[in-house]
């Protein structure tokens, strides 16, 4: 029985660290250092396996009393030297320590995982008291659960140096770690001598690949340039590459992902026709899955394996025409809106649910999506935009389906996703959550006040994304005012209304190209005037927070609400110029052209806001959504509709419509010829045709 019952952390504690201590659990241990130093001001001391001196001590288990034996396992104890007690984290191996010295950091220090990238002050006190009371950690929900780092573009161009270094993926493999996490795809297709994965490898993270380069293997056509990438003519090639990637990556922790996609992510027989039905499809898939799992069992001691079963090879499987090789982990993917059906591939969206059946044996995992890049009307630059809910609903399916070996979730850019990226790391580690408790619990920890009012404005944000088809998943993200908005432009100008886009069909159904267009305008103006509301009590929120908050606020909330609503207000102004364009309404169909720049122009001006201090820069490479393409876009509509009246000398419109009518007809013509900038005369013009 312990006469003490709390253990004194302060700035003059020890901690006691194992001899031969591995480069993973020493990531750990620097985080820890941190922290001591931002909440006591002081760096702790750092000794080697000398635990009577030690407050702290740092131990791998030495028999089942002290955690549990299971990998990642670790409990707190506590022993009684000489006249004080110490603090012991104990782990069964290296993940156990990371996590147990981050919970330790979390529940003691006081340090949220999202610190960095909600950038929340850590509390400077003077002393900690950790009551002596037993812990063992409770078993994850799911055995490998991680982030796919995907669509990263913000983080690649976030500093000069490409690719990214260990400034950018530090923070990120961190924070994934604090949720709980142990697997990450580090990136798509950067280079493969940039830092990302030894460094992911280096903190203890598994490392898994991206379904489109199977094995982590370099891409055909980048090591090939000029062959033809088909298994069936150049299987030494497609081999010589996978080869590569074992035996670069065989002493790693690796869960190796088998698939047979086409370059560029797409299905592989795009680039090989002579697979036009799905038995001769099913069948090459199988066949180089069998490959590659044969080539890895014969380098690699006890290989983790697993196969994606996404897109197209989920329905092929469905069918029976893939057979997968026992002992592989079958991973199962949402349709990149939340819900576990099939992905809609341009205009096809079958929606074939994507979850095993209940006599399917072996492993099964999931891939996730809170953010996606569609080119229709996914998400990226903001939210998730169904309601949590929905989440929670679909992953709970999918563990009671037996889906709780592998959890993939595609994380984006990590800054703008920290909620629901929050909700997720709760169900890979608990199997559950209750959505209004844990919405309550986020905001005390991410603003200091008004929690009822911040909470009520995420519930709300999900009630305002703009639904655009039949089922609940089909919400609007960012990209649904941009890309949609581009293929319009586009068609417009390169003079093809008198035909539907078939681009457009996903969304409008085959209708005239006119009518796609006032589909837009509807969609958009039914929700425009909830996006206006909603950022009006943003910014009356944001007004009343302390500045701490405020910026934290702003970038979460307010920032979102700003690129729906102006996005919005974009969209339906390019809509109104097509629809004057067709009356032949010229000079009007310029205003609603140049008030559309206006509005994509505020988006921009949203993203600049939120690159104070260290995020300096961070959205310049919005190469996704890419507001800068809108405008570019916008811009060169603008310039053909002042050219349908206001050509050649760019000052007819000015003289019929701004002119005082007392100078009309005595101006001298040498006086008067200095055109009006585009933007000048849509301002000047609006003030007389929107009043």
């Amino acid at each position: 029985m312990l006469r003490y019952s709390n253990v004194v952390i302060n700035g003059d504690s020890t901690i006691s660290l194992p001899e031969n201590c591995s480069l993973a659990v020493r990531h750990a241990v620097d985080m820890i250092v941190r922290d001591h130093e931002k909440v006591f001001g002081k760096v702790p001391n750092l000794i080697s396996s000398n635990t009577e001196a030690a407050d702290i001590v740092v131990r791998y288990a030495s028999n089942h009393e002290e955690c549990p034996e299971r990998p990642e396992a670790y409990g707190f104890r506590f022993i009684e030297n000489a006249e004080k007690p110490s603090f012991h984290i104990v782990g069964f191996d290296d993940l156990g320590i990371i996590y147990g010295l981050l919970h330790y950091s979390h529940q003691y220090l006081g340090v949220d995982p999202f610190w960095f990238w909600a950038e929340l002050p850590i509390k400077q006190r003077s002393e900690i008291h950790i009551p002596a009371i037993v812990f063992n950690s409770p078993e994850k929900k799911v055995k490998y659960r991680g982030w796919f780092v995907n669509d990263e573009v913000c983080l690649i161009g976030w500093k000069n140096e490409y690719p990214p270094t260990k400034e950018i993926w530090y923070p990120v493999f961190e924070t994934l770690l604090r949720c709980g996490g142990n697997m990450v795809i580090p990136g798509t297709d950067l280079p493969k001598d940039g830092i990302h994965a030894d460094l992911a490898a280096e903190m203890g993270l598994w490392v898994t690949h991206h379904h489109a380069e199977p094995l982590g293997a370099e891409m055909f056509l980048r090591a090939f340039p000029g062959k033809k990438p088909s298994y069936k003519q150049n299987p030494a090639l497609f081999e010589s590459l996978w080869q590569d990637a074992i035996e670069k990556q065989k002493d790693e922790k690796i869960v190796w992902v088998l698939s047979f996609r086409g370059q560029g992510d797409a299905p592989f027989w795009h680039y090989d026709p002579e697979f036009d039905t799905p038995e001769k499809r099913g069948a090459m898939i199988s066949k180089v899955v069998q490959r590659q799992y044969e080539m890895i069992s014969q380098s690699v001691d006890n290989p983790v394996y697993s196969m994606a079963l996404y897109g197209e090879i989920s329905e092929l499987y469905k069918a029976g025409h893939v057979k997968v090789p026992e002992g592989i982990i079958k991973i199962w993917a949402d349709n990149g809106y939340g819900k576990m059906v099939t992905r809609r591939q341009g205009n096809e969206n079958y929606r074939i649910p994507s979850l095993p059946a209940t006599n399917d044996a072996g492993e099964h995992g999931l891939y996730y999506h809170i953010t996606f890049h569609d080119l229709q009307a996914s998400n990226h630059l903001t939210m998730f935009p169904s309601p949590p809910e929905l989440i929670k609903e679909e992953l709970e399916k999918a563990f009671d389906a037996g889906a709780v070996s592998y959890l993939l979730l595609n994380s984006g850019n990590i800054r703008m996703h920290l909620y629901p990226l929050d909700i997720v790391s709760e169900l890979w580690n608990n199997g559950t959550i209750n959505i209004e408790e844990h919405l309550q619990s986020y905001c005390k920890r991410l603003y200091t006040t008004k929690h009822k009012e911040i909470a009520e404005l995420y519930k709300s944000y999900f009630e305002q994304t703009i639904p655009y088809g039949p089922h609940p998943d089909d919400k609007a993200g960012d990209e649904f005012y941009h890309h949609p908005a581009r293929k319009i432009i586009g068609h417009w100008l390169q003079g093809k209304t008198d035909t539907p886009m078939e681009k457009l069909y996903w969304a409008t159904g085959e209708i005239p190209f006119t009518d796609q267009v006032k589909w837009f305008m509807e969609k958009c103006e039914q929700g425009l005037a909830g996006w206006e509301e909603y950022l009006k009590q943003c910014r009356q929120i944001s007004l009343l927070l302390p500045e701490e908050d405020k910026q934290r606020f702003d970038v979460q909330l307010l920032q979102q609400a700003e690129l729906h609503a102006f996005g919005c207000k974009g969209f339906i102004s390019l809509c109104k110029a097509y629809i004057s364009f067709t009356k032949n309404e010229f000079p009007l169909a310029f205003v609603h052209a140049s008030e559309s720049i206006n509005s994509y122009r505020e988006c921009k001006k949203a993203l600049r806001r939120a690159e104070h201090g260290k995020w300096e820069n961070f959205y310049r490479a919005d190469w996704l959504t890419n507001i800068d393409s809108t405008i570019y876009s916008l811009e060169a509509l603008r310039k053909f509709l002042r050219m349908q009246g206001d050509s050649p000398d760019f000052f007819l419109w000015y003289k019929e419509y701004l002119m005082p009518e007392t100078e009309k007809y005595i101006y001298l013509e040498n006086t008067h010829r200095n055109p009006l900038s585009d933007d000048e005369l849509g301002k000047r013009l609006a003030e007389k045709f929107l009043q």
